[in-house]
């Protein structure tokens, strides 16, 4: 399931975080690549445990936990802390999949990559180029979104960032490992929860909203690991 979510950061906090970010000092982004990306990543990347990525990440966190789309989307666990990269001057990052399991490097905790997000952080007309290009059965599905919004998708899916030849693409990236392992599972509940919310605005009290609520929990109970 690649689903958008709206808004995460508001317009203030954008400003705020790119004025931290142009500040700060940033390194190869090869630093957190697998053996196999490593050999098609090119850009730039704020180091893991940086005073700003650290900042800038629980400011982060702190927005999705208040997001009702993105919890209802990816049903998260655990949330890999956020990082930041910078792509300009032709840079790309080519077809690859994200690592299966990634370790915070200051607390020693894993998680299991289940779902990658990319929180965008520059307005889709500041830069050329720079689409995140996520591949599935259905096809490669390009995404470039306004600053403050986000993209959620499979991190078992191929995707790449195409060449930024203007200007600079900056972003957060980050892995959620979510209660409900299978995409195809998390992909109804997402539907089932969507339904619910539709028919209790639309009759309030509703017998059928308490019923698939019902559904909905019992699904929970059986698929959900923690």
């Amino acid at each position: 399931m690649l689903i958008t979510i709206p808004d995460v950061l508001t317009a203030e906090q954008v400003s705020y975080a790119r004025a931290k970010l142009d500040a700060a000092q940033w390194v190869d982004g090869r630093v957190t690549a697998g053996h196999q990306s490593a050999r098609t990543k090119d850009n730039m990347q704020l180091p893991e445990g940086h005073p700003v990525a650290l900042e800038l990440g629980e400011m982060i966190l702190g927005a999705l936990g208040a997001n009702p789309l993105f919890v209802s989307a990816a049903l998260p666990l655990r949330v890999f802390p956020p990082l930041f990269n910078s792509y300009a001057g032709g840079q790309s990052f080519g077809v690859h999949v994200d690592n299966s399991i990634r370790q915070d490097e200051r607390t020693g905790g894993r998680i299991r990559t289940d779902i990658s997000a990319t929180l965008f952080l520059t307005a889709p007309e500041d830069y050329d180029g720079g689409e995140l290009m996520v591949e599935d059965t259905y096809g490669a599905h390009s995404v470039k979104l306004p600053a403050g919004h986000m993209v959620l998708y499979p991190s078992t899916s191929l995707h790449r960032v195409t060449p930024v030849t203007r200007g600079a693409r900056v972003s957060s990236f980050f892995w959620l490992q979510s209660m409900i392992r299978s995409d195809a599972d998390r992909a109804l509940l997402f539907d089932l929860d969507q339904g619910i919310q539709r028919v209790s605005a639309e009759a309030p009290g509703s017998g059928a909203a308490v019923a698939l609520t019902g559904v909905y929990h019992n699904l929970m109970r059986r698929w959900a690991e923690m």
